[in-house]
């Protein structure tokens, strides 16, 4: 099995096996997915890998914009359009994506990172309708604030306040409680759950 991608380039298994994979070059997939092909079996992909890039959109950078849509939405295309063919022959694949409450409640700002993950959200539905008769299962979680290197800055300090004032639940989540719901959408107890986004955020703006 597949258990996670946890970042753009690292790609672990039930074995504890861990390959570095960058998940936008198409040739490094395919050939880590032909290497691997006869281990590979009952699959459950978890496409978490994420950049993001702070800028007003007339500022912006065109290539570090280019580059979070390239991170986020074509890698997590490009390591389910590899992997598809071994789920299909099998006629079972659990895939969760990693989309972000951003994509529907939007910040100044994040323009290429909320563009990537609602594309996220557009490509978990599709997947889903597509293969659905083949027992492939393709659903989305999108987290709020997580306790991560990426949200440090945000929950210290005076301005922790003002973010956690709009969350019902009066704090940022952990990794664990992310971990929580990865394990739902990967577990039996989904069974019947696709094309669906979980919207993992503690009531944010509810």
């Amino acid at each position: 099995k597949v258990i996670g991608l946890f970042n753009t380039t690292v790609i672990g298994n039930n074995q504890g096996n861990y390959y570095k994979v960058d998940i936008t070059d198409t040739i490094q997939v395919r050939d880590f997915i032909t290497e691997n092909a006869e281990s590979l079996n009952h699959i459950t992909l978890i496409n978490c890998a994420g950049i993001n890039y702070n800028s007003f959109a007339h500022k912006a950078d065109i290539m570090k914009w280019q580059d979070v849509v390239k991170v986020n939405l074509f890698g997590t295309f490009n390591i389910i359009n590899g992997i598809l063919p071994i789920m299909r022959e099998q006629s079972y694949g659990r895939i969760i994506n990693f989309g972000s409450v951003v994509s529907e409640l939007p910040s100044p700002g994040i323009s290429a990172y909320a563009a990537s993950k609602a594309g996220i959200i557009g490509f978990t539905k599709s997947v889903a309708l597509e293969l659905g008769s083949r027992n492939i299962r393709c659903n989305a979680i999108a987290p709020g604030f997580v306790e991560t290197d990426m949200t440090t800055h945000l929950k210290d300090g005076e301005g922790a306040d003002k973010y956690k004032a709009g969350i019902p639940l009066g704090r940022f989540a952990s990794a664990e409680d992310i971990a929580n719901v990865t394990l739902f959408l990967a577990s039996d107890l989904s069974s019947y759950v696709t094309g669906q986004t979980i919207s993992a955020c503690g009531g944010l703006n509810i």
